[in-house]
């Protein structure tokens, strides 16, 4: 069997196979996740934040979540999480001095610089861009590189000299093994805030009803006078 011109067909010419799975631009994956906000999906803007999943937003499209629950958005998911304001963390970055911002061409249109990365790692001086791994302090906001906390142990932030812990450090864009540990973290946590609420409401109610007996003594205690005062008055011309 031969084809036009009297040539022979190969087999995978024949058998068409399963279609390629088409991969993802990791690039632009990249720059999605590290420039534009997880809710809105635009450019990230100070002031910015975090949440405990570590998923980066702007301040404002999560005021506007938090305000407008009743709007089903296909992106809403992404911050179910997200239950009040202290759900997530300012961030404190560190400016790219190599960044160029926005910048204008011939025609007066603008565009972000998204070759280089906006914040850097104060410590190390990497670029956030997703190359290299970044965390926030949960108690503070400020951001460093992983290496930077790797290579500088320390038990306080090196910017803002504030304690942490380990359940602090917060990985951004993290993988879905970081995510999960996150999540994890995350649940723990809200548990221990809830019973600890709990448990602090019946004794705010123990402490209130030891004060209020004290209040009703104080206010019928008797007001004595001096003795020099006590006496009897005699009216004048009676001596």
């Amino acid at each position: 069997m031969g084809c036009d011109g009297g040539t022979i067909p190969k087999r995978h010419e024949l058998v068409k196979g399963p279609k390629k799975v088409e991969k993802v631009d990791k690039d632009a994956e990249l720059v999605a996740q590290w420039n534009y906000c997880t809710l809105s999906q635009e450019i990230l803007r100070r002031p910015i934040v975090a949440c405990e999943l570590g998923r980066l937003y702007n301040k404002d499209a999560v005021i506007e979540f938090l305000l407008d629950k009743s709007a089903e958005k296909a992106l809403g998911k992404a911050a179910s999480h997200i239950k009040s304001i202290k759900n997530v963390t300012e961030l404190k970055l560190s400016d790219n001095p190599a960044w160029e911002g926005d910048k204008g061409n011939t025609k007066g249109d603008k565009h972000d610089d998204l070759q280089r990365a906006r914040f850097i790692c104060p410590v190390v001086g990497l670029e956030m861009n997703g190359r290299h791994r970044f965390c926030f302090l949960r108690c503070c906001g400020c951001v460093f590189s992983e290496r930077a906390l790797k290579e500088i142990k320390a038990e306080v932030c090196h910017t803002c000299g504030t304690a942490f812990q380990e359940d602090d450090v917060i990985v951004l864009n993290g993988t879905k093994e970081d995510v999960d540990v996150l999540k994890t973290r995350m649940e723990e946590r809200r548990l221990r805030a809830k019973l600890e609420k709990k448990s602090q409401g019946p004794q705010k109610l123990r402490q209130g009803s030891l004060k209020k007996p004290a209040l009703i003594l104080e206010r019928r205690k008797p007001t004595w006078l001096p003795e020099a005062q006590v006496g009897f008055v005699v009216a004048p011309g009676r001596c």
